[in-house]
């Protein structure tokens, strides 16, 4: 059976962990490709609330085996904190499996985040200051360090002396800090690979092997298309790729594989960080679509930054992702509006343009609405398109017509039972 990818066509927090849990109910294996805790997967069920930020969305389905893949920031207490939470609010102990050829961040990558952002003082991106900037740096600069060498002791400690070199000299002498004692962090380290060790295996030899007998697999994305390095709003992008291609590296999954990427986006947008931000709106109209939507970051509590649907933006990260349709959640938040504009063109230096443009120039854009009617009714009990207001309906085929791929899934609250698939 082929492999569906879950993720996301803006900025993040567009409800993949939502949707990737709701999938997972008739899926084998879920796997987590790219990010680590910098961002959250908020999931509502039986159990409560809950936001998941490196466990893969399907740990509330006992049959599915869950899965870090290599291409993951591993943050070995954090993991291990999601899974003691677990276990204290009565869930089931969840199948998890860690690739060995995955890499953890380090101490000294969220240190280094939170310094890197207060030098920059007004001029920082934003940070989530978990370390993944760093990390993702260690890993391109190819002094990051695997699971694997965590049991390899030898190697572990040229690894380290390796890794702390310029690190010590940063700590030193830029940001005039303690430096990192190499035998403090090689002894942490072989705590932390004792910690996750009955979780750490092949998880390619697996994931090839669940192919070769049909499993369903779920291939789950961090963050959205727009935070992408090389399509999105670069230099406030993450330090991973999020798109669906890059699930194949990231996973361990061959590209032939993959028959639906499923691109989820919000009815509206939102945004977290320092970025520009073409529909953002402000005052009491943004303070009630935030309430509306509880929108506060998962991650850090953050209020998100809020406006209306952003077509140009989406219909781009849905580009980008290769997206075969769409998932469009929190549709009810839009239940209390008379009309709602949707961002259909950009203005920018006087000329109107459907590109999204690079940053340089996305600075500089005004949007150009379009108003649909509002529906003035309460939709979070609907189960179906069809027992959708007219107006609803007609909001969901202008999404379809802007960005130019199908609504399948639509989701009215944040609960399992609020998300039905479109005919």
């Amino acid at each position: 059976m082929p492999v569906d990818a879950v993720v996301g066509a803006g900025w993040g927090d567009e409800g993949k962990g939502k949707l990737t849990d709701y999938l997972a109910a008739e899926a084998d294996v879920v796997v987590r490709f790219q990010g680590g805790r910098n961002a959250g997967h908020s999931i509502e069920n039986e159990w409560g609330r809950f936001a998941l930020h490196l466990l893969p969305s399907g740990v509330f389905h006992p049959g599915v085996l869950n899965v870090l893949g290599p291409g993951v920031a591993l943050d070995v207490d954090a993991l291990l904190g999601e899974l003691s939470e677990l276990r204290a609010r009565g869930v089931p102990a969840p199948r998890l499996m860690i690739s060995d050829r995955t890499q953890v961040v380090l101490p000294q990558h969220p240190q280094l985040d939170e310094l890197e952002e207060e030098r920059l003082g007004d001029a920082r991106f934003g940070s989530t200051r978990v370390g993944i900037a760093p990390f993702y740096a260690d890993k391109c600069l190819k002094v990051g360090i695997q699971v694997a060498d965590l049991y390899e002791t030898d190697s572990l400690r040229e690894r380290v002396h390796a890794s702390l070199a310029a690190k010590n000299i940063l700590f030193e002498h830029l940001y005039g800090v303690a430096t990192a004692d190499p035998d403090a962090l090689l002894t942490r380290l072989v705590e932390m690979g004792e910690r996750i060790r009955p979780f750490v295996g092949d998880t390619d030899g697996v994931l090839h092997a669940a192919l070769a007998r049909g499993e369903r697999i779920l291939a789950e994305g961090q963050l959205g298309a727009l935070r992408d390095p090389d399509h999105g709003v670069y230099p406030w992008s993450t330090s991973s790729s999020p798109l669906a291609g890059s699930a194949c590296a990231g996973a361990g999954l061959p590209p032939h594989a993959f028959e639906r990427i499923i691109a989820v986006t919000k009815a509206y947008s939102t945004c977290v960080g320092a970025t520009p931000f073409v529909t953002e709106i402000f005052g009491e109209e943004a303070s009630r679509l935030r309430g509306r939507g509880n929108e506060f970051g998962a991650t850090t509590g953050r209020p998100r930054r809020v406006g209306w649907l952003d077509a140009v933006a989406m219909r781009h990260g849905c580009r980008a992702q290769g997206a075969s349709e769409i998932a469009l959640t929190l549709l009810d938040v839009l239940d209390d509006l008379d009309a709602i504009p949707i961002c259909i063109a950009y203005e920018i230096d006087g000329e109107p343009t459907e590109r999204f443009p690079p940053c340089a120039r996305l600075r500089r854009a005004r949007p150009i609405y379009e108003m649909q009617s509002g529906w003035r009714r309460d939709i979070s009990g609907v189960q179906n398109l069809a027992d959708l207001p007219t107006a609803a309906r007609v909001y969901v085929s202008r999404v379809e017509e802007l960005i130019g791929l199908p609504v399948r899934w639509i989701s009215v609250g944040p609960g399992r039972d609020a998300t039905f698939a479109c005919p």
